[in-house]
């Protein structure tokens, strides 16, 4: 009995591991979108500026 408590005990703390690394994956992949998103955005409105003529500093 006491192999299978220690084994559920280790099972469950490489599970929360496993958990807490998918979840920062998350988190990483969703700020790395956004983060894109707005770089290509004023990429994209310095190109019309650009084309414009106007100059913004």
């Amino acid at each position: 009995m006491t192999n299978l408590i220690l084994f559920v005990n280790a099972f469950l703390s490489y599970l929360l591991c496993f958990i807490l690394i998918v979840a920062l994956v998350i988190v990483a992949c969703v700020i790395g979108v956004k983060w894109r998103k707005s770089k290509d955005a004023k990429a994209a409105g310095a190109q019309t500026d650009a084309a414009d003529g106007s100059t913004t500093a």
